[in-house]
């Protein structure tokens, strides 16, 4: 079998989310397979992949679902396709930045970039020591959390003592969490911006209830004093959630897209807000796992499926190249 006739492989554990990139291949006639990222295996002995090249979409919320151990076996897996010459998109230095929000601190502050004053824990006795540094409200926010999951705010000092005597606080799958200072985003909303191939796609605003600032394209949560709903943007229209296109300041592309090169993502979204109080530019949060806004074309005026395919579709001759080189070292 010829490289460009192995399939792509489609690492995904969301039975939804994927649907539109499906039915992009399908009407291109791309060779691919569906890989269940919740239900693997490998065999790290093996010198060649039975793909062209490997689509990671692993999820940080798989958790949520049941699905936790294919966040840390995706880390594992990724380190053997590039190994074996395999190029996936958003490899291991992605799925680091990703499953890791501390990482994502670290460097955002290694790139000179403003974000919400925070302190990293790992046990929640610590909680209230770094919450004394930092200006209320604040919220506790788990390391790996995807969709808004794991996010608590609180008020008073009083109120996160009371949480953390009561055994409320839980860390999330990796026992460390951020606790960061609540920031009231300007306009009520915050901002996503898209990239692929290191390049700016597209960026919307999402205007939020104020009750959070952790908010993703597919599937936006408000989680306040207590876990709440979660809302997916393809129901934005019958949520009451607007969401609209526009075009960042030159500034912030050009931060986004040094963001990505540094994680290493492929695809995928880096968001950020203005804060009320003080104006700045604040990103918080960096997604290796891009899920385009729903409804795009009427939305941002194109089909992102189509131009990721079309990015797919060039990295094929890349992965026949790594493969060629690997075998003659």
């Amino acid at each position: 079998m010829s490289s460009l006739q192995k399939p792509i492989g489609i690492y995904f554990e969301h039975p939804e989310w994927f649907k539109p990139l499906f039915a992009e291949l399908d009407r291109r006639g791309l060779p691919y397979e569906k890989i269940d990222a919740a239900h693997h295996l490998f065999n790290p002995s093996e010198k060649e992949s039975r793909y062209s090249l490997v689509v990671n979409r692993m999820s940080s919320s798989a958790y949520l679902r049941g699905h936790g151990q294919g966040i840390f076996h995706t880390a594992g897996y990724a380190t053997h396709l590039e190994r074996i010459g395999t190029r996936i998109i958003n490899g291991s230095a992605a799925t680091a930045i990703e499953t890791n929000k501390a990482r994502q601190l670290s460097l955002f502050e290694s790139l000179g970039l403003k974000y919400p004053a925070s302190r990293v824990i790992n046990h929640a006795s610590r909680a209230v020591d770094a919450a004394r540094e930092l200006r209320f409200p604040v919220v506790v926010k788990v390391n790996i959390g995807g969709s808004g999951a794991g996010i608590i705010r609180f008020d008073t000092p009083e109120g996160l003592q009371a949480a953390v005597d009561n055994n409320q606080i839980d860390l999330g799958i990796d026992q460390t969490a951020l606790v960061q200072e609540y920031v009231t985003p300007r306009g009520g909303h915050i901002h996503r911006v898209e990239t692929l191939n290191g390049k700016f796609l597209y960026a919307m605003k999402v205007y939020t209830t104020g009750e959070s600032f952790n908010l993703c394209p597919a599937e936006i949560c408000q989680i306040p004093e207590e876990q709440s709903a979660e809302f997916c943007l393809t129901e934005a229209p019958k949520k009451g959630i607007q969401v609209e296109a526009f075009t960042p300041p030159a500034d912030v592309i050009e931060a986004v897209e040094r963001i990505v090169a540094a994680a290493k993502i492929d695809v995928g979204g880096i968001e950020y807000l203005i804060d009320d109080r003080t104006g700045d530019v604040l990103f918080y949060d960096i997604n290796a796992l891009s899920n385009f806004v729903a409804d795009a074309v009427n939305v941002v005026g194109f089909d992102p499926y189509a131009r990721f395919v079309d990015y797919l579709e060039s990295q094929l001759p890349v992965a026949a190249v790594a493969r060629e080189e690997v075998a003659t070292v």
